[in-house]
């Protein structure tokens, strides 16, 4: 406890004491640590007297929040910012593994403000901007008064500094690889499309039960490691994919760097992948410089050739780092979609259908407000018959599957990988009549316009329906963000999953083995059973 007591001792120095105090009580109690665990109800006694002693104290609103009155001639949003220190974290996390994230944003929408309304979470003061109309203001202004915001295990794990001046958030979006441009993206169609038929005639066995979850998560994770390093040898996929699942734990542990915890073994596992990438870094800088590589069009040829602003190299360590947080950016995404896609499709038959016969729709151009008639699309079947089982799939056969293209867009508004992002106010603004002041956090919810009646009518129903035609309103389908921090790889996640779909639906009929199986966000949706189904193989 001497460091507690060092805390005590600096002042306002012992609130930082208690809350990595509670928070390792917390993680012990989570991890069956029973001696360091046995603090946790001692940590619950000091909040409840913090909060008592809040409730008698004058003039805060909050632990520590001030009133803004005088700021701007504004107010800070309408809204309870829970607890002392832990704020409202674990509701937001409760209604979450309970299948129903939704919830938080939806019942403070409903009591305070359908526009914003002020909480705590994660140790952070934070304003949630809802609606088409909050989305678009904050990737409307990022830069000028937002920029991007990760919490503290993000920042320790992956080992990157918090993008909080115009700068530095410029120069971490400089370092994107010019792969993901749609141009360079058709290249790649032919690999996701031979790994996604590899994976699926080895290991989607029919007849028997698998498990859709863990099978899309070693798939996607297998085609990063070859489209972004070159890497196909299985046993070194299998150690990356090991240490890569520790990493992606980590990132929602309680950040407590101590021997044991999640959090410690996050750490380690993110350093086990540096130094794993670090010969194949440098072996491959060294053939580059001598010219002997082959005209290898990954990632880590555009990292080992890009510089910064400067015209300095990255080391064979930054570019580590880099392939690091494009695996976590990139990996969720896809094998959750893929997993998600395949449980409604077994749910929803007549779906399947017409995702592998074809579809009749109308289609409005983006470019004009005309409507362009297809009276039959050309979905998966139809691609396979045009082009033969044996060839691979183009860009041009991924563009003809517009209703199961629709499919993807439905799964990613109804069980979005990424809930929503945090935002870090680098200058007041005032939204709806509110103040937030520079330091506070914003975060926008992905619930508050994809779970919403006044964007997507009758919002429970699974219905691809409703990307049809002139589409949804603009901001209120937000599964990759907006503006200039909307995700780069929206589009290469696509084509990962269109390419896996097409290779499972021209091959199987499916069937749930758990029909009420109960999904959790945490924060991305997980089948918590792994969704095992038993595939039917199509009758010749």
């Amino acid at each position: 406890m001497e460091w507690f007591c060092r805390y005590l001792d600096a002042g306002e120095g012992w609130l930082i004491g208690l809350v990595e105090w509670f928070c390792r009580c917390l993680d012990a109690a989570f991890t069956g640590n029973a001696l360091e665990g046995a603090g946790f109800i001692g940590a619950w006694v000091l909040l409840v007297v913090c909060r008592q002693w809040v409730s008698l104290g004058s003039g805060s609103l909050g632990f520590g929040f001030p009133k803004v009155a005088g700021l701007a001639g504004g107010y800070l949003p309408p809204g309870t910012t829970g607890w002392p220190i832990i704020g409202e974290t674990l509701e937001f996390s409760s209604t979450g593994k309970m299948g129903t994230p939704e919830k938080f944003v939806n019942e403070r929408m409903k009591k305070y403000s359908s526009e914003i309304f002020k909480t705590s979470l994660i140790g952070e003061r934070m304003a949630v901007l809802c609606g088409a109309a909050g989305n678009k203001f904050l990737f409307s202004n990022e830069n000028k008064h937002v920029v991007s915001w990760w919490p503290q295990t993000h920042e320790k794990i992956m080992l990157f500094k918090q993008a909080s001046t115009i700068g530095e958030s410029k120069k971490v979006r400089g370092y994107l690889p010019e792969f993901l441009r749609p141009e360079n993206l058709r290249k790649y169609v032919e690999i996701m499309d031979c790994l996604a038929r590899q994976q699926i005639v080895t290991e989607w066995t029919p007849g028997r039960e698998v498990k859709a979850l863990p099978l899309a998560r070693k798939h996607t994770f297998a085609l990063a490691c070859q489209l972004f390093m070159s890497i196909d040898d299985p046993e070194q996929i299998a150690r990356l994919a090991n240490s890569f699942a520790r990493v992606s734990a980590g990132l929602l542990a309680v950040p407590i760097d101590f021997p044991g915890t999640i959090f410690n073994r996050a750490i380690k596992a993110a350093n086990m992948i540096r130094y794993e990438l670090l010969p194949i870094i440098k072996k491959r800088r060294d053939l580059m410089a001598e010219n002997k590589e082959m005209e290898t069009r990954d990632l880590l040829r555009h990292l080992i050739l890009s510089t910064d602003q400067d015209g300095r190299f990255m080391t064979e360590m930054e570019i580590a780092d880099k392939i690091l947080h494009l695996l976590v950016a990139s990996h969720d995404t896809t094998s959750t979609v893929i997993t998600f896609v395949v449980f409604y499709l077994a749910d929803y038959p007549h779906v399947y259908k017409e995702v592998l016969k074809g579809h009749s729709f109308e289609f409005r151009s983006f470019r004009s407000s005309s409507y362009i008639g297809f009276p039959w699309t050309t979905e998966q079947m139809e691609i396979l018959k045009s082009k033969g089982p044996e060839k691979v799939l183009s860009f041009e056969d991924i563009q003809k599957m517009r209703y199961s293209r629709n499919v993807v867009n439905e799964v990613l508004r109804l069980s979005p990988p990424a809930p929503g992002a945090f935002k870090h106010v680098i200058r007041d603004f005032t939204y709806e009549g509110f103040t937030i002041p520079t330091g506070w956090k914003a975060h926008w919810s992905v619930f508050s316009t994809h779970q919403n009646p006044k964007y997507f009518p009758n919002p429970k129903k699974f219905d691809p329906a409703r990307f049809e035609g002139s589409g949804p309103m603009p901001f209120s389908f937000v599964p990759f963000g907006g503006g200039p921090r909307m995700c780069p790889g929206a589009e290469f996640a696509r084509l990962v999953i269109l390419s896996f779909i097409h290779n499972l639906v021209t091959r199987f009929k499916w069937e749930k083995l758990i029909p009420d199986e109960k999904v959790k966000f945490d924060p991305s949706p997980i089948p918590v059973n792994g969704l095992p189904i038993r595939l039917v193989p199509h009758k010749c």
